[in-house]
């Protein structure tokens, strides 16, 4: 699927007044080769796994972080369970090490669980590991976040900020949709999800065509590329991404951030769309074009139920929609 995919636009020797004025005004995705080349812990990761792990388990706090883990028979898919009452995959407190460890020993399998960190504040669990690895574009104020573990998917989902994700260790492969294909995507419940955001319901290395129709649709608008250690990726705010972790061991680096302040929250629909324009009034034209295109999915188009596609009991806040 991935070779028939378009590739992000690619940039290299990225200045911050290329960064700044150029890559995020632009509202479209970038990759940013060798981005972080010159960090200690790129540096590492390119000697060996075991170089990169010695490395990390020195800078960590022993805080425990949240992190999960998933059976070896779901390939390391971050999803629901059969019934959708629930997720695939069970939530533990651990050090930074203790997963470290764990995903070391499961390289050792040909079929083992995934294990993995999801965005934890690195001031918490590894705080010297900022000192170490600054990113002099980035205000000081916006902190980076660690995601760590073996071979792990999660799919496809937005972020309300703008997210600049920075490859450490391992390979890593993005997969990004317009925020206007969320109508080919079949978004899940948008209240009860196994990451922070609503996901596609859509597997995408088996993609079922017959169930998901629209979701050939939303390959022609794809884009994509796979990262190595020391690239990084820009995504813009509510842009569609499905990342997956394809190596034995893989540490990325985040940080999220956004320019809007949002006010005090509204009830009536009068109020709400006061509220509305309060708070995306301050937003660039493309973040304003992408809430446009969820507010028009779930809110405003009345030809099609946007939960049509979930169980009666999953629906959620869709639940009882009038068309």
């Amino acid at each position: 699927m991935t070779t028939q995919l378009a590739a992000i636009r690619e940039w290299r020797d990225v200045s911050k007044k290329t960064l700044l004025n150029e890559i995020i005004p632009g509202g479209r995705p970038a990759v940013l080769r060798g981005f972080v080349d010159a960090w200690p812990a790129v540096r590492h990761a390119k000697i060996s796994a075991a170089a990169i792990s010695t490395y990390l388990k020195k800078l960590d706090t022993g805080k425990p972080v949240d992190a999960i883990l998933t059976p070896p028979e779901v390939r390391g898919r971050i999803f629901y369970n059969e019934n959708l009452d629930g997720f695939n995959f069970l939530r533990n407190q651990v050090s930074v090490s203790s997963v470290v460890d764990q995903a070391l020993r499961y390289a050792q399998f040909a079929t083992a669980p995934s294990v993995a960190i999801q965005s934890a504040m690195i001031t918490e669990c590894m705080p010297r590991f900022i000192d170490e690895h600054a990113l002099p574009f980035m205000d000081r104020q916006i902190l980076p976040r660690l995601w760590l573990g073996n071979a792990i998917t999660t799919p496809a989902h937005i972020d309300t900020s703008y997210n600049i994700a920075c490859v450490v260790s391992g390979k890593r492969r993005f997969t990004l949709f317009p925020p206007d294909q969320v109508a080919n995507l079949y978004i899940g419940p948008l209240d009860f999800a196994p990451t922070n955001s609503p996901i596609s319901m859509v597997s995408f290395t088996q993609p079922d065509f017959v169930r998901h129709p629209k979701f050939k649709d939303a390959l022609t608008q794809a884009q994509f590329a796979e990262l190595q250690p020391g690239d990084a990726i820009f995504i813009p705010t509510l842009w569609w991404h499905h990342v997956e972790s394809l190596n034995a061991f893989n540490v990325l680096v985040n940080y999220w951030w956004t320019n809007a302040v949002a006010p005090a929250q509204a009830s009536t629909p009068f109020e709400c769309l006061l509220h509305c324009l309060n708070n995306f009034k301050h937003l660039p034209p493309d973040q304003r074009e992408a809430w446009g295109a969820l507010f028009k999915h779930y809110v405003f188009d009345g030809s099609a139920d946007p939960a049509i596609h979930l169980p009666a009991n999953r629906r959620g806040v869709l639940a009882g929609r009038s068309a």
